[in-house]
């Protein structure tokens, strides 16, 4: 491994740090960093800690990180940004589900050449897939289904 590449892969371990697990709730195991922190501002909040989450996987695709494990790491970033959505509870949630440290071990675990995506990678994405295509199947059918109520009478 580069120089470049084991600063890059420091400076990101460290940073991911930063934002999940850089402080400890005194007299428990639980830890958090800025990610709730930040997260408390309306909005802004989610959206500037999702930005370090860009940049993560910025690097991820630079080093070589294979595409389904990127797309593991956006489903990662999805589930953060979903449950940011709802205030206080989104919070709560971003202390508990720690985006960055998971896609940061995806990083770790697939940035060297020739390593193959696991099954597990391969299971999580084409799971995400079928929950989002049934959901898209039932919003679907449920607009076509209130139009077709609705249009009926007059056919």
């Amino acid at each position: 491994m580069s120089l470049d590449r084991a600063r890059q892969i420091d400076q990101l371990r460290q940073w991911s740090r930063v934002m999940d697990s850089a402080y400890r709730v005194p007299g428990t195991q639980v830890r958090f960093g800025w990610d709730p922190i930040v997260g408390l501002v309306p909005g802004l909040g989610d959206v500037a800690t999702a930005s370090f989450s860009a940049v993560l996987l910025y690097r991820a695709l630079r080093l070589g990180v294979p595409r389904v494990v990127l797309a593991r790491m956006v489903l990662n970033i999805l589930i953060d940004l979903a449950a940011g959505i709802v205030p206080f509870v989104g919070d709560l949630v971003d202390v508990a589900w720690k985006s960055n440290s998971l896609n940061f071990a995806l990083l770790e675990r697939h940035e060297r050449p020739g390593v193959k995506p696991s099954t597990a990678d391969w299971a999580v994405v084409l799971l995400a897939l079928v929950v989002v295509g049934g959901i898209v199947s039932l919003v679907l059918l449920s607009v076509f289904w209130m139009v077709y109520s609705v249009v009926r009478p007059f056919v």
